[in-house]
């Protein structure tokens, strides 16, 4: 069996395949009822849209396993350079400490915290914390007070009452952690740890981290919270390999990373599938009540705001929209439509779930990369299973030194 590639290899090589296949990737086959690629490769287009429903969710689980797109796509390489080692944990804390924490949350900060390794004298600290759930559990699992940085009062204070109740040594600071003087928390005895903290703001946990000498230990999550039109790579390399493959990144391509959602319940679906369908039949709509052919973005709906007829959402959306709607509308037959342009849209949309990971691990190597050039020692693997999150990443970093065994 080869040598597993470094991480600069698999940056490198991740780089020179998002460049070379972007203009796959990137296309969102709901905006257009024949995707641009299509006329380039239309063999691979009729394969997937002859697969039969019980290939499709094999497929929308588990993308690069027997893979029709093989004839066409660099499956097994994609899958090769993803694949990521399990970090190393011992015993998980006890389920009696998740009182009061959602369940998946619960397991999800079970699988995180072992993997939180103090070096000594090392005073931890959670870096956008909420209500502290994960604080409580460090500050129980290594015996020691813990700093938590949440921007909200109110969920301070309802993490302090949780903390007392517990037992739990937590310190829950008022702290918008964008402000330019949130550094005052970090500093070479302090070890940063932060479960799912999106966009923005992880990227400046790294950067004060960084600038102040603590160790960090992070799953990172969407990368698309951010207010930079274009993606900024943090690390030189990242910037260098941009620049040498025309690489070029912006919010819609940087949510493709953390499309993958754990499966939800079977009302969650039903929801989100009638609300694709009514999405795509109004768009049908739209185009033939405008007289234009494309694409014009509606605003989402919270689950259960939803009207309850397709006619309802088309006028809904058509005033917010500002569409003027045609006397007779034939609604039955734009329904119809809509549903089978969902069936088309979902096989197309395999093309963009193969490269969903690799957008990912090549975000995260960014990350892993930018700590490495300001002196870090990085470990990258995964901390659970991808059933319990997609977003299962985990860099450990510490300034200087071997990361703790």
């Amino acid at each position: 069996m080869p040598d597993a590639p470094s991480h600069a290899q698999r940056f490198m090589r991740l780089t020179a395949l998002l460049a070379e296949w972007r203009p796959l990737w990137r296309r969102l086959p709901f905006r257009h009822p024949v995707v641009p690629w299509q006329a380039d490769l239309p063999e691979m287009a009729e394969a997937l849209l002859a697969l039969p429903e019980a290939e499709l969710a094999r497929l929308e689980a588990a993308p690069f396993a027997d893979s029709p797109l093989a004839a066409w796509l660099p499956v097994a390489e994609l899958a090769a350079l993803v694949e990521l080692p399990r970090l190393a944990a011992g015993a998980a804390p006890p389920e009696a400490w998740g009182e009061h924490v959602g369940g998946r949350k619960w397991r999800q900060v079970q699988a995180f915290l072992p993997r939180v390794r103090l070096a000594p004298g090392e005073a931890p600290l959670e870096w956008c914390a909420g209500k502290g759930h994960l604080a409580r559990a460090l500050a129980r699992w290594h015996a020691t007070e813990v700093t938590a940085l949440e921007w909200r009062p109110e969920l301070c204070e309802a993490g302090h009452a949780l903390a007392g109740r517990q037992g739990a040594r937590v310190r829950l600071r008022v702290q918008d952690v964008m402000a330019p003087d949130v550094g005052r928390w970090l500093g070479p005895d302090r070890h940063a740890a932060a479960l799912h903290a999106c966009g923005d703001l992880h990227r400046r946990l790294l950067e004060e981290a960084v600038a102040a000498g603590a160790a960090v230990t992070l799953a990172p999550c969407c990368y698309q919270r951010t207010t930079a039109e274009a993606y900024r790579p943090l690390s030189r390399l990242g910037g260098e390999l941009m620049a040498a493959h025309d690489l070029a990144l912006d919010r819609d391509d940087l949510a493709l990373a953390v499309r993958e959602t754990v499966t939800a319940p079977r009302g969650v679906r039903r929801h989100r599938e009638r609300a694709s369908v009514w999405r795509l039949g109004f768009d049908l709509l739209q185009r033939e009540a405008r007289g234009v052919d494309a694409y014009l973005p509606v605003p989402s709906l919270a689950y259960g705001q939803m009207p309850e007829t397709f006619e309802g959402f088309c006028r809904w959306a058509a005033e917010r929209k500002g569409v003027t709607l045609p006397p007779v509308v034939r609604w039955a037959d734009f329904e119809a439509a809509g549903w089978r342009r969902q069936s088309e849209v979902a096989r197309l949309e395999l093309v963009r779930h193969l490269f969903r990971r690799p957008l990912e691990v090549w975000l995260v190597l960014d990350r892993l990369r930018f700590l490495e050039e300001a002196g870090y020692t990085v470990e990258l693997g995964t901390f659970c299973d991808r059933g319990l999150t997609p977003r299962n990443l985990l860099l450990r970093a510490v300034p200087g030194r071997a990361v703790p065994s």
